[in-house]
């Protein structure tokens, strides 16, 4: 069954996290992938998920992404994360990369960007569970071919969940996006 909240943001993650800890009963999942920037959001899914036998990874902003030099994961948040055995990735995103940086100089609209875009309709967190899907199998924390649950959000918190079929990004395609398990109704 899929759950849809009124408005997106950060008043919807627990009701997200009890979205995906109904869905991983089923027992099929092996692997949650949560977007976090400060590492809140993984350590609350982290706390909600350490009864289950499943993988957590928790994916940031890349280095630099708001200043140069900087990232956004705060380190006791970090250190509670690992210490709970929950896996960081922090790496380009996906749906921007080089891309982002060749528009922002040149201007136009690069491919990655365009399919960001398109997924956005769905709404952000939508598209960021596209995004960390693609990411966790790129970096080999998730197996290509595998449904996972990923969770993305519009700003901060999570809004949104999905079963995806993991893909790495050359082969992109083979991502499926197979149930929705909860997304905001978009403004």
């Amino acid at each position: 069954m899929t759950v849809q909240f009124e408005a997106p943001g950060t008043a919807n993650t627990d009701a997200v996290i009890r979205c995906v800890l109904e869905r991983i009963e089923k027992g099929d999942i092996e692997h949650v992938v949560v977007a976090t920037t400060t590492g809140d959001t993984g350590v609350r899914f982290m706390e909600a998920l350490r009864e289950s036998q499943v993988q957590l990874i928790c994916v940031t902003h890349h280095m630099g992404f708001r200043e140069p030099n900087q990232i956004e994961l705060e380190p006791m948040l970090s250190s509670q994360l690992r210490e709970g055995g929950a896996r960081i990735l922090t790496m380009s995103h996906a749906l921007s990369g080089v891309g982002r940086s060749v528009s922002r100089k040149f201007g136009g609209i690069s491919i990655p960007e365009l399919i960001a875009n398109t997924l956005r309709l769905f709404g952000q967190g939508m598209k960021v569970c596209v995004e960390i899907a693609v990411m966790a199998a790129d970096a080999g924390h998730v197996p290509a071919g595998r449904d996972i649950i990923c969770v993305g959000g519009s700003g901060r918190g999570a809004d949104a969940a999905a079963v995806l079929r993991a893909a790495t990004m050359n082969a992109f395609f083979d991502l499926k996006v197979r149930e929705l398990l909860c997304w905001p109704k978009l403004p």
